[in-house]
């Protein structure tokens, strides 16, 4: 399988990472938006192709699929040009940033028959893909979930603490992995929803800080706090309140309710959510099927994080 990186990023290098880690499969090309850091992450990774157009590396018969990992504005249109160009897509979260490109795409990946994914990581992290199997299983039932997305960006900087070329938000990225997490563990839509945003930030111009509370027609509930203002522990924080015990889901590992790791070895062949978000898109197009997290899957969230946006004051 021959691959496409657009994105020379944080994100980017973490697929990177992941990708060197799965048999048969080569990057061929690196398109990215600044020419010097493209061209130095394709030396660094040995990687012959790089340019700042994606259309040339689309142009390449060698490609058979493209992993985008760019700025969240820029996904749908991206995403569009690629499939449009007859090859595989894999998203980085969110397909969009709005409901109707969405849509748009949904109609696309059907048009073409392609595989197109998105990289929804929380469904495969191995810590929600344990509690997942045993909820499928009865053994758990979900009573809420409770989770904490807490960063310190009161400057424009990416996970690598460099700065960024564009302004991240709290509602269509950050919120989109639990929106549709909460969704995919309770395989139901949220019918009941509220959200509540902060002041907006002087120079960035988004919310800080952002409340959101779900609720599904089983009953469970899930409650969602954001913050770019939080000066302390940083990333996403998952608890998992059930009738059979407690669960706290820190990305790859998980442990109970009083701090004691749960063995997540024999989960699955890795324990990098990335990875194994990489090895289903490439499997996906391997074997002619549609994939977990495809963009028809991922639809519901972006649905319901439509409704919240339309909550929010502005």
């Amino acid at each position: 399988m021959k691959i496409c990186l657009v994105g020379e990023g944080a994100f980017g290098n973490k697929h990177l990472d992941a990708l060197a880690r799965i048999p048969n499969t080569s990057v061929v090309s690196i398109a990215g938006g600044v020419a010097a850091d493209t061209e130095k992450l394709a030396n660094q990774r040995g990687i012959k192709h790089w340019t700042t157009n994606l259309s040339e590396s689309l142009a390449m018969s060698e490609v058979d699929a493209v992993i985008l990992a760019t700025p969240t504005p820029m996904h749908a249109q991206q995403a569009m040009q690629v499939l449009n160009a007859g090859k595989h897509v894999l998203i980085e979260i969110p397909m969009a940033d709005n409901l109707r490109d969405s849509k748009v795409l949904v109609a696309l990946q059907k048009q073409t028959g392609l595989v197109a994914m998105v990289g929804h990581v929380r469904r495969f992290n191995p810590s929600h893909q344990w509690i997942n199997q045993r909820l499928r299983a009865g053994e758990l039932k979900l009573q809420q979930l409770d989770v904490q997305t807490y960063f310190f960006r009161r400057t424009n900087i990416n996970a690598l603490g460099e700065a960024r070329s564009w302004t991240d938000h709290l509602l269509w990225h950050h919120a989109c992995h639990t929106v549709d997490l909460f969704q995919y563990q309770t395989d139901e839509l949220a019918s009941d929803l509220h959200a509540l945003q902060g002041p907006k930030h002087p120079d960035l111009g988004i919310s800080m800080d952002m409340s959101v509370a779900l609720q599904v027609p089983s009953g469970a509930l899930c409650t969602l706090s954001l913050s770019f203002n939080n000066d302390g522990p940083l990333g996403t924080f998952f608890r998992y309140i059930c009738d059979n015990g407690t669960y706290l889901a820190r990305y790859d590992d998980l442990f109970d309710g009083r701090e004691n790791q749960i063995d997540l070895s024999k989960v699955d062949v890795s324990t990098d959510g990335i990875e194994l978000c990489d090895r289903e898109f490439i499997a996906a197009i391997e074997e002619g099927r549609e994939p977990n997290a495809s963009l028809a899957q991922c639809l519901p969230a972006m649905v319901t994080l439509d409704k919240l946006e339309q909550q929010l004051t502005f």
